[in-house]
């Protein structure tokens, strides 16, 4: 067996091709203007204020705000001792 060293001569970059007049690629350019020019980009689904959950984080939020004991978690079960 012979030592020789083979190098890589393959230039560019990998993957796909970017294709600049694409409707993902002016999707992209807007989301950069947007931020560029001092938007917001918001991701994900947006909370609804009056929901069950977002009252009772809200309740969570004050009490923390008050300085009051937080419990985390699942209530103990009451545990009966036999005798």
């Amino acid at each position: 067996m012979s030592k020789t060293k083979t190098e890589n001569t393959v230039k560019g970059s990998k993957g796909r091709p970017v294709v600049e007049t694409s409707a993902r690629q002016a999707r992209l350019a807007a989301r950069a203007a947007r931020v560029a020019a001092g938007g917001e980009v918001k991701r994900g689904r947006p909370a609804v204020a009056t929901s069950a959950r977002q009252a009772k984080l809200a309740a969570q939020a004050a009490k923390i705000a008050a300085g009051e004991a937080i419990k985390r978690g699942r209530p103990k079960a009451a545990t009966e001792v036999a005798a």
